[in-house]
């Protein structure tokens, strides 16, 4: 493996590099999602590129890479495990119409309208626990009419439907107390929510509403070139779930870093009804996605047993054992959630060889993690993951900081598919 890895002493934090270069990006900024990484490392890549085949994300998450890859005229395909997140990422890479742009802006004043009447037709709140700290009782009400009255008017998945909703996730988020002020979301002050609180509701929460509909249809005019596909599906299965050969993969998987994706999706997914009264519901989502800790899936990781036949460097058996060592409050835990995470990416990268062209390139954006005080060189496993299956010319290219933690780095592990793996 070479690594051509600059002083991380001369690396930024590079906001352009994060997701916060997709907010204001068009498609790329319908909703504010974690799981999103930036677009422009994505078209750093394709644009370097004289690229004729077709591009493959195989954690598809927003649909970041599939929307700028048909941005730029390329075919793409996707695969993602989040049922919410195939039906965002699919919202976001369709062709509109302007008629179906001038029945959008129609719908969303009728809802409007009807949600902002005495006697509106309502839906109930989410199940979500404790809610009152999610939404004021004034926005919680209009919220709850503006969906019914937005299930009126939507009769059936429609494009006019879809666009409405993703409206509406994004007023339901700037309506409530959640804060962004971290990667992970967190709850505002005490003080900020009084004051979400004295809005007089009404016309301007129907204002914030209609604003987001514009938004949402000024971007969704403009129609990519390519055409990409979303697949459901299991990124240790992708032989199961494509049935074709790919040129290019650029993707970002979740990081070992023990954040989950369901707990920052969750106020989507319960108020679309992607997630229900279920209480496992997230849980058993979260156990099947790499790196899921919500729930019954941190539960699960104490009795989860490493498969012996999966391949492990023989320094991640070391730094294994400094995570569990005694002293560390949950090191056992911790160490079975790194231990799984790698043996996971493993499964997966083995599925690798079955869809790939020969000559394949691939771009495996990551981050590396630390736990109590141990350095796990993300970077470095999989690059020795992908030499132990095959690839040639593996590389290492630090991108950015992560954040003030100077060992904390994002990089792009690179490498080519130019022979048939002993594993496939």
């Amino acid at each position: 493996m070479s690594n051509t890895t600059p002083s991380r002493r001369d690396l930024n934090q590079r906001a352009d590099y994060t997701f916060k270069f997709n907010n204001l990006s068009g498609r790329h900024g319908w909703l504010r999602l974690t799981p999103a990484y930036s677009l422009k490392v994505v078209e750093e890549i394709l644009r370097t590129r004289d690229l004729r085949g077709v591009v493959l994300d195989p954690f598809s998450g927003t649909g970041t890479t599939g929307l700028s890859a048909a941005y730029h005229g390329h075919d793409a395909a996707c695969v993602e495990i989040n049922p919410f997140l195939v039906w965002f990422g699919r919202i976001k890479v369709a062709q509109y119409s302007s008629q179906e742009i001038s029945q959008l802006r129609k719908n969303a004043r009728i809802v409007c309208r009807g949600a902002l009447l005495d006697a509106s037709p309502t839906s109930p709140p989410p199940p979500i626990h404790n809610i009152e700290r999610w939404w004021p009782a004034s926005a919680l009400r209009f919220l709850c009419n503006l969906k019914a009255n937005i299930n009126l008017v939507s009769l059936g998945a429609t494009p006019v439907c879809d666009l409405l909703r993703v409206a509406f996730c994004r007023s339901l988020i700037k309506l409530s107390n959640a804060a962004f002020n971290h990667q992970s979301m967190s709850f505002k002050s005490s003080r900020q929510s009084d004051l979400l609180d004295e809005i007089e509701g009404g016309s301007q929460f129907s204002s914030i509403f209609l604003d987001d509909v514009e938004f949402v249809a000024a971007s969704a005019l403009a129609n990519p070139v390519g055409a990409c596909e979303i697949v459901e599906g299991d990124s240790r299965l992708l032989s199961s779930v494509l049935k074709a050969r790919y040129d290019l993969v650029i993707t970002s998987p979740p990081y070992p870093n023990r954040m989950s994706f369901i707990r920052e999706l969750r106020p989507y997914m319960y108020w679309l009804g992607f997630l229900n009264d279920d209480s496992r519901a997230a849980g058993e989502l979260d156990w099947r996605k790499i790196g899921g800790t919500w729930g019954i899936a941190t539960s699960r990781l104490n009795e989860w047993e490493p498969n012996p036949t999966v391949y492990r460097p023989r320094y991640l058996e070391l730094l294994l054992g400094e995570v569990a060592a005694k002293q560390n409050k949950s090191g056992r835990l911790l160490a079975n959630y790194i231990a799984k995470y790698f043996e996971d990416i493993w499964l997966h990268l083995m599925e690798l060889p079955k869809v790939l062209e020969l000559g394949a390139e691939i771009h495996y954006i990551v981050g590396n993690s630390t736990f109590y005080g141990v350095l796990v060189p993300v970077e470095r496993i999989y690059a020795d993951m992908l030499s132990q299956l095959g690839f040639e010319s593996v590389s290492v290219h630090a991108l950015r900081k992560r954040n003030s933690k100077k060992e904390l780095v994002e990089f792009d592990v690179t490498g080519s598919y130019a022979r048939a793996s002993v594993h496939a």
